[in-house]
């Protein structure tokens, strides 16, 4: 057996994620109670019980996820699961780093919170728009996207799985490529409630200002594989982590090619570590085109990672 854990990306917030853990588990509640000091302000409070449009601003949202994750993974190693290989989708990259011990939890926090407010800041609310495209070839989505270039930016932002695509970038531009895409036979087109065009070039800006506080922060060897957004591929030294976050803000993520890879490499059980169960879906999804039988499983919650423990048993 092989395992990977999967980290969540921003979206899959929700008041109340991790709540049951930090009140029943101690080591959970103490990577809750550390990060409260180290940004300064209650986000614990926030997180398990407070106002859902706070935690929705993309500067919360970011160090919320990221803390409930690793709170979650503390959980899974206090029951001794350890991953053989980690990824996370976008944001879920830097839970992945924290899991893999190249960066410390608390300089993750204060990165991604600062990451949000860059990102927040990059383009103007209403100037940009992002699109899932359900069921159209990454061939068909790319034609799209070009023809739709006249009319703005417009880029490919997320390969999730071959039959879910996101686009992002000028709204008008985006529209038309929203238009294009239903008109080549794409099953659904859907506007994503976002603050921004993640993953695009207009995000040059926040990339700039992230790379100078990345710099500011120690990194170190990876012990456990990573893999990387941007590629696809495997994280092969320290060095290439920063250069391979600052492309990540304004470059598609390959999540597609990320669990292909892992799946190529003997990866046959995934466990999704954070709120929601998006990941797991992807998993699925992606596994079943390629007809490999994985075991998928997420942890949230005391109901969840109990399924887990129990699930992890009869496969061992």
């Amino acid at each position: 057996m092989k395992t990977a854990f999967i980290f969540s990306g921003q979206g899959a917030q929700y008041i109340g994620m991790g709540k049951e853990l930090y009140e029943n588990i101690d080591e959970c509640r103490e990577i809750f109670n550390k990060v409260n000091n180290a940004l300064g302000f209650d986000i614990t409070n926030m997180i398990l019980e407070g106002d859902a449009d706070e935690l929705n601003i993309t500067e919360n949202t970011q160090p919320a996820i990221l803390t409930t994750s690793i709170a979650i993974l503390k959980a899974l190693e206090k029951n001794n699961i350890k991953p053989d290989v980690v990824a996370g989708l976008s944001l879920g990259e830097y839970s992945a780093l924290v899991s893999a011990g190249a960066i410390d939890f608390l300089d993750a926090v204060s990165l991604v919170k600062k990451r949000g407010k860059f990102m927040q800041e990059a383009v103007p609310l209403g100037v940009g728009a992002m699109v899932a495209v359900i069921g159209l070839s990454r061939e068909k989505v790319q034609e799209a996207v070009e023809k739709a270039k006249e009319k703005g930016i417009v880029e490919i932002a997320n390969y999730n799985t071959s039959k879910q695509i996101v686009i992002g970038g000028e709204l008008k531009a985006v529209e038309y490529a929203k238009e294009i895409v239903l008109g080549l036979g794409a099953r659904r087109a859907i506007s994503l409630k976002v603050s921004g065009p993640f993953h695009t070039s207009m995000l040059h800006e926040a990339a700039l200002k992230l790379e100078k506080e990345l710099k500011k922060v120690e990194f170190k060897e990876l012990n456990v594989p990573l893999v990387c957004n941007v590629e696809g591929k495997f994280v092969q030294d320290k060095s290439e982590i920063i250069p391979l976050l600052v492309r990540q803000i304004e470059s598609s993520v390959r999540w597609e090619d990320s669990i292909k890879l892992m799946l190529e490499n003997g990866v046959d059980t995934f466990i999704e570590v954070g709120p929601g169960r998006v990941l797991s879906g992807f998993v699925r999804e992606i596994s079943k085109t390629l007809e490999k039988r994985v075991n998928i499983f997420n942890v949230e919650d005391l109901k969840s990672l109990e399924k887990t423990l129990e699930g992890m048993k009869s496969i061992c």
